[in-house]
């Protein structure tokens, strides 16, 4: 999969060019010409924030902004290139880059009746840089059957637009004690990788998403477009924050060669519960229900490189 989907988006980027090559003028305004394929380039600032099973609200955990930790976002950003075709639908190649995060310990306030309870006690946090590629097509509505040909006004100056394609993207989840990071991919903190669960692969900490959302474009001049844009990420994963399933025997690591520094780092980490109780091996630690995923609200300036002055 990974192969295959950026070559297509590369041929239908050639395609839209071959296309220019014959494609008419049309009027943008008094004093340009739009061309029916258009380029733009720029860049994004925003926030990115996370749903996993780390954190969360008070009560059974839920759907979004229902169990959404605000005071978890991080600064996020890129640079991206479109290629639209009247204004209308558009190919997107983009990097961005930003962080994610959850700490059970934002529930510290819930009451020791709460179901919540359970995940404030685990006492788990993870923290991770996302650096992500991605191919996506942009449609815009209210454009696509507009015949630019027969306009006699300006082109509409807003313009709300749906998101949906492909990306590939790179993190590795680290828990923080104290003024230390720990890696924990390598620690296999729920047996990934061991012969006694032979269906807990090792994850990768490269994987796919399938982005998708939406946004409104501004132009604020024939030249530069202003947009806001928020884009969710369905992720292939649910280890994200390194948590999925279930607490293992902390005998299995020395069972299974671990040594050293990393023998009691994950000693450590298999059991941090901070009410004074353990839970015993194969006891819930996280629900494998649903895959994590982590989104962005951006703000983006783009520059057309392709108007013509009249």
């Amino acid at each position: 999969m990974k192969r295959s989907v950026f070559p297509i988006i590369s041929m239908l980027l050639l395609t839209l060019f071959s296309k220019n090559a014959s494609a008419q003028y049309y009027f943008y305004d008094e004093n340009y010409y739009d061309q029916a394929v258009l380029i733009e380039v720029g860049g994004s600032i925003g926030a990115m924030n996370c749903l996993t099973d780390l954190g969360g609200k008070s009560g059974i955990g839920k759907g979004f902004i229902k169990d959404l930790n605000n005071g978890k976002s991080y600064l996020s950003g890129g640079i991206y290139v479109n290629v639209s075709y009247k204004n209308a639908i558009g190919l997107r190649l983009e990097l961005c880059n930003g962080k994610v995060s959850a700490d059970d310990q934002v529930l510290s306030t819930v009451s020791s009746g709460d179901i919540a309870r359970f995940r404030y006690n685990r006492n788990l946090n993870f923290q991770s840089s996302i650096k992500e590629y991605s191919g996506m097509i942009e449609i815009h509505p209210l454009l696509l059957f507009v015949d630019y040909e027969a306009r006699d006004q300006e082109p509409p100056k807003y313009s709300p637009y749906l998101l949906g394609g492909y990306g590939s993207f790179k993190f590795n989840p680290q828990l923080k004690d104290g003024n230390r990071l720990i890696d924990l991919q390598p620690l296999s903190t729920e047996g990934q990788g061991f012969k006694e669960y032979p269906d807990r692969p090792v994850y990768k900490l490269t994987q796919s998403n399938y982005p998708f959302g939406l946004g409104l474009r501004y132009e604020i001049s024939p030249i530069i477009n202003l947009r806001g844009e928020f884009v969710y990420r369905l992720l292939t994963t649910d280890y994200l924050d390194d948590v999925s399933t279930n607490y293992i025997d902390p005998t299995l690591y020395a069972l299974n060669g671990f040594t050293g520094t990393k023998l009691e780092n994950a000693l450590f980490l298999n059991n941090r519960e901070s009410n004074g109780q353990k839970t015993d091996p194969g006891g819930k630690r996280g629900s494998p229900k649903n895959n994590d995923a982590y989104f962005s609200f951006n703000l983006k300036l783009g520059v057309n490189l392709r108007k013509r002055i009249r």
